[in-house]
This record gives structure tokens, sequence and C-alpha cells, in this order.
């Protein structure tokens, strides 16, 4: 009896938690969850051991890994608990299967639950009662309906990332690599381009709405990382939050209506996948120190554009920085600097042959 419950609790939860993964299109709130578990338990020591490599390069190269093979590695879980599951079952009904060669045991139920999932059909081991006849065929349709989902749920990952990753690869001639508000501001306050600034804001709204609604259904995306070593969804996302804070700061002749709009969606993004990955914010260093303040501030006059109001700015930092600190400490993902290195090349200037 025990192996009975045992066996319908695993494949009951494993089921469910591939439905809630995949299929609904929603964040989960419960606490306990293997796929959460499962990520616990793997991206803490694979980023600590990312970390201890020397080489920075060589370290975010490994990180890269993660994502891709967390995946691969979430759905073989899956399926070693079902297979493990319906294998437990068919030793709870009294291992009734009929085997060419070896003695009916649990080696030949695990074994029989294993080809069975998988639809391999090889004969070798078979059913001899009714009970072990409509198991075999509820997990054959599982496993079936399994693949076929898996199947059709990488695509859609890889199309989201891939839509994630344009407008951050578009970001580099707008803001520098890696990129900065205050070189975003530069950039867009030549020659009256402010009307460039509104659309690009505009345009960041939207992929921040697409951002929270891909990364909420499917927050493996979040481990994902971009081509380049110096960019990244979080740090092109606290750059534009970055920009917006200075604008709502009081620079004249801004479009002021947009930064607000963008605001609210992209701090409305970084909050509730804070929530996802459940790290609370922590005291971080200050990302903006007085020194680094009074540069922004130099940087800013000296394009032309107005000194922002250090309290409105201190106040609209506070609304977003402790979120994006904890992501970024948890994911190994840098924070963008306000104010760019002066001797810095953007991504498209430099080539693999540049001395």
């Amino acid at each position: 009896m025990l192996y009975l419950i045992l066996g319908i609790a695993l494949v009951a939860v494993v089921l469910w938690e591939a439905f809630e993964t995949i299929v609904l299109p929603r964040r989960v709130t419960r606490r306990f969850r293997l796929t959460k578990f499962f990520y616990r338990a793997t991206w803490l020591p694979w980023s600590r051991l990312a970390g201890a490599i020397r080489s920075k390069r060589r370290g975010e190269t490994l990180l890269s890994f993660f994502g891709p093979l967390s995946l691969l590695f979430l759905l073989v879980f899956w399926a070693s608990g079902l297979i493990l599951g319906f294998a437990l079952l068919h030793y709870a009904l009294g291992t009734r299967l009929s085997a060419q060669a070896g003695t009916p045991g649990w080696a030949i139920d695990l074994y029989m639950s294993g080809t069975t999932f998988f639809t391999l059909g090889l004969g070798d081991v078979t059913p001899a009662a009714w009970t072990a006849r409509i198991l075999t065929v509820l997990e054959a349709g599982t496993g079936f309906g399994f693949l076929a989902i898996v199947i059709g749920y990488l695509p859609v990952i890889y199309q989201s990332f891939s839509r994630r990753e344009v407008i951050i690869s578009m970001l580099d001639a707008r803001a520098g690599s890696p990129p900065s508000a205050a070189e975003l501001l530069r950039r867009h306050s030549q020659d009256g381009a402010f009307e460039a600034l509104t659309q690009l804001l505009r345009d960041w709204e939207q992929w921040s709405a697409e951002l929270l609604e891909s990364h909420l259904s499917y927050p493996v995306l979040a481990y994902f990382r971009s081509q380049h070593d110096n960019q990244s969804w979080l740090s092109a996302l606290t750059t534009i939050l970055d920009a917006c804070a200075i604008v709502l700061s009081g620079i004249e002749g801004s479009p002021a209506r947009q930064a607000r709009l963008t605001f609210a969606m992209a701090r409305h993004a970084v909050v509730d996948l804070a929530q996802i990955f459940r790290y609370a914010p922590k005291p971080q260093p200050d990302r903006l120190p007085q020194e680094d303040l009074s540069r922004l501030r130099a940087s800013l006059l000296a394009t032309g554009l107005q000194d922002p109001d250090g309290q409105r700015l201190a106040k609209l930092r506070r609304m977003y920085e402790p979120y994006v600190q904890s992501l970024a400490a948890y994911l190994r993902m840098p924070l963008p600097p306000w104010i760019p290195a002066a001797t810095r090349k953007d991504n498209w200037e430099t080539t693999a042959w540049d001395g």
C-alpha cells in the first residue's frame, strides 16, 4: 500500500509541476515546488564554482551554460520522476509482468516503466494482467504527451529569448557598452533628439511588459545570458530605470510623461521577478555615492542638460535599486554604471582581431 501511495503521489506531483511550469501562463505563488528546489539546488553551487574561476571571461562562459543545461536537466529530472513513479505502481501491484529473460521484480518494473514511458515497445517485457495492461497504457499516453509538450516548449523558450535580446543589442549604439544612463541621455540630447528618446522609452515600456510576462511564465529565461559579457537583460533594464529616474528628477524639455510610464512598467518587472526568486532586497553598496553623483551632474551639465533634483532622484532610486541589486547578487549579473568609462568602445566598434 505504501508503494502505491508513493507512486501515485510522485506521478501526480511531477505532472502538476510540469503543468505549472510549461502550460500555466501565470506566476505560481506556492512555496514548495520541485522545480524551484531543483534550480536552487543547482544554481547556487554552479554560480559559486563560476565565481571561483580567476578568469572573468571563463567564469561568465560557465554561467552562460547554466540556463540551457538546466532546462535539459529539468526535463530529465521530470522524466526520471515519472518513470520511478510508474515503476512503484507496477511494484505495488505485485510485478504482474512477463519477462523473456530475468526474474520479475523491482529491476524489471523499472525497466518496463522506462521503455513504456519512451514508447519503445521492445516486447521483451509485457504486462501479464489487466491491471498492468491498463497501467502500461496510461504510462505510454503520459510519456507521449510529455514528450510532445517538451518539443513544443523548447521553441517557445528560445523565441522569447531571441525577442528579449534584439532590443538589448540595439541599446549598444544608444547607451554604450556597457550601457549607462548618462551616456543614453547624452546621445539623445544632441540635435534635439529627445523625440527619439520618447520613442526609445516607449519601446522599452513595451519590452518591459513582455519581459514581465515571459519571465513570470518561464523563470528559466532569467538564467539565459546575453551574447556579450558586458550586456544582460538586468543591466539593460537598470539603465532604462536610471535614465527615467534622471528625467523625472527635472530635465527640462525631456519626455517626462513617457519616462513615468516606462519607469512604472520597468519597476513592476524587477519587483515581481525579485519575488519569483524569493530573493529579498538586502543592504548593498551605494551605486551612486556622492563623488559619482557630482560627476553625473557635471556630465549632464556638460551635455547641456539641467542638474537633476538630488532628493527626487534619491527617492526614485529607492523604489527600484534594492530589487535590481538583489537580482544582480543572485544571478551574478553586474549592474551598469551611471557614468560610462571614458575609454570604453561600443561593442559594434570592436572586432575579435583588434589588437
